[in-house]
């Protein structure tokens, strides 16, 4: 008869152990940025450091199977639990190779990781389990392990608890399963009184760390930041910061600028007034992303627009720009006005169940940094918005930046050109993102930039917009794929240029 309390350790063990991966993969992205290779080289490494560890396991003599699995399992939750706070402390205070720290605590964490479900089948084997059914049961509870934890995560326990309190709860319940241990087996330990003194501290340490690991982790946050945050939340889909300084409003996604209260309107003017400009019957614009309203605040200056549908997929985000009274100030409550319908959904699943036509579309979507958000600048994305466009319509698009990033803004204007638009890219000086650019498209080839403006503009007249669709020789059309879903070359460039850059 298999123990149950081992059986179940296995569970915990394994949610924890895929846990800290999710964590330490989500934490390198949030403070280093996204990559591919970043994201791939540490779960390979995680998966290496594992098998190490399951090779380790082996050495460990019969009768002290047990209590090594108790004091892995108390560093598990003492190292693991930690890992997400002392990352945010060396990132933000100390002078310490983040990267490497970052590598050796994943290897750590992985052998020690390794070591764990071995261990639990040489105790069981103890217990004279038939071993079809060991194997079974533990790779059994071993899987729903880490289905729960890939579920919990990203949905409640990232979004409420934070990445530093969410690695410390598995800490947490590591230490417990110690505790656990050493309770229903405690006639056959060694040394039952040093194994719960070290269990007890281990729990206390843990809990006293998850009580004030928010306020270490702010105050390394706001080092990060430099300027004082008034906002941030965690949401299943990303990390929302606000900073102010003076009257310079800033908002962070994943810790990249988004924009820059004192010039975002060079940024918004750009995205929106060299299309409407040139629509006066336009009466119906789609805005795919741009939650913070600002997009949408530039929109409904014209009196002629009916009606803007904004699809952004995350909720946090234009509740965040409803209600803030700062905020909503800044984008004039333009998610608010009774114009405008917000929908929270997936761009590209929304478009697919619609079939409504816009005079306009506009997408002011986060940079292709993923897998993810590359499929948004993908043909079959752009020939999905081509069949929502009106025959007269214009589409435009950010591009991120033609001079940091250059392969990646062509590669947007050629995936257009595939998906059948004729395209007109042009670029601005936005002062806190440097030169960025976007791409118009339509499907006539009749486009002609806006002569004059009806609206007064802080930035835009007509000698700064012809100059926008103009490009001096470092920013000029390099050769490049178009963004297919089968190989995603988008993010590839994306990562290579701005791999380039220093930051």
């Amino acid at each position: 008869m298999l123990d149950r309390t081992l059986i179940l350790s296995v569970f915990v063990v394994a949610s924890c152990g895929l846990a800290y991966e999710l964590i330490t993969a989500a934490l390198a992205s949030y403070l280093l940025g996204d990559s591919i290779l970043q994201f791939s080289t540490i779960i390979g490494a995680y998966l290496f450091a594992m098998g190490i560890g399951s090779h380790l396991a082996q050495y460990v003599p019969e009768d002290k199977v047990l209590d090594r699995f108790i004091e892995i399992e108390l560093l598990v939750g003492l190292i693991g639990g930690l890992s997400a706070t002392v990352l945010f402390v060396i990132f933000a205070w100390l002078s310490m190779p983040f990267r490497t720290v970052l590598y050796a605590l994943v290897l750590i964490i992985g052998m020690l990781v390794g070591m764990e479900i071995p261990l639990v089948m040489r105790v069981l084997n103890q217990h004279k389990a038939e071993f079809s059914a060991l194997i079974s049961r533990v790779l059994t509870f071993d899987y729903l392990g880490a289905l729960a934890v890939s579920l919990l995560f990203p949905l409640i326990l990232a979004p409420k608890l934070g990445l530093a309190r969410s690695a410390l709860l598995f800490g947490i319940s590591n230490a417990a399963v110690a505790a656990w241990t050493i309770y229903k087996f405690k006639h056959q330990l060694q040394s039952i009184a040093r194994q719960r003194n070290r269990a007890i501290l281990s729990l206390g340490f843990l809990l006293l760390a998850f009580v004030g690991s928010d306020k270490l982790v702010s105050w390394s946050e706001q080092q990060i930041f430099a300027d004082p945050i008034i906002h941030a939340q965690s949401t299943p889909y990303q990390r929302l910061i606000v900073t102010r300084w003076q009257d310079d409003l800033r908002l962070y996604i994943n810790g990249n600028l988004q924009f820059s209260s004192r010039d975002e309107y060079r940024y918004h003017e750009a995205l929106v007034h060299p299309a409407l400009a040139t629509r006066p019957q336009a009466k119906t614009v789609l805005v795919l992303g741009g939650g913070d309203g600002l997009a949408v605040r530039e929109i409904l200056r014209y009196p002629h627009i009916e009606h803007v549908t904004l699809v952004d997929l995350d909720p946090a985000m234009t509740s965040l720009f409803s209600t803030n009274a700062e905020l909503t100030q800044l984008n004039q409550s333009a998610l608010l006005n009774k114009k405008v319908t917000v929908i929270n959904a997936d761009a590209g699943h929304w478009l697919e169940q619609q079939q409504q036509p816009f005079d306009v579309i506009i997408a002011d979507l986060p940079d292709p940094s993923n897998f993810g958000l590359g499929k948004l600048y993908s043909v079959p994305m752009y020939r999905l918005v081509k069949q929502h466009l009106k025959p007269s319509g214009l589409f435009v698009v950010q591009s991120t930046s033609p001079f940091f990033a250059r392969q990646s803004f062509w590669c947007i204007d050629a995936t257009l050109k595939e998906a059948g638009f004729f395209t007109y890219p042009y670029h601005v000086l936005v002062p806190s993102f440097g030169e960025w650019g976007y791409v118009l498209a339509d499907l006539t080839g009749n486009y002609q930039p806006p002569q004059q403006y009806s609206l007064p503009m802080k930035f835009l007249d007509a000698a700064s917009t012809a100059l926008m669709f103009q490009f001096p020789p470092d920013m000029q059309p390099v050769e490049v794929e178009a963004n297919r879903l089968n190989n995603q070359m988008l993010v590839h460039y994306f990562e290579q240029d701005w791999s380039r850059v220093i930051r």
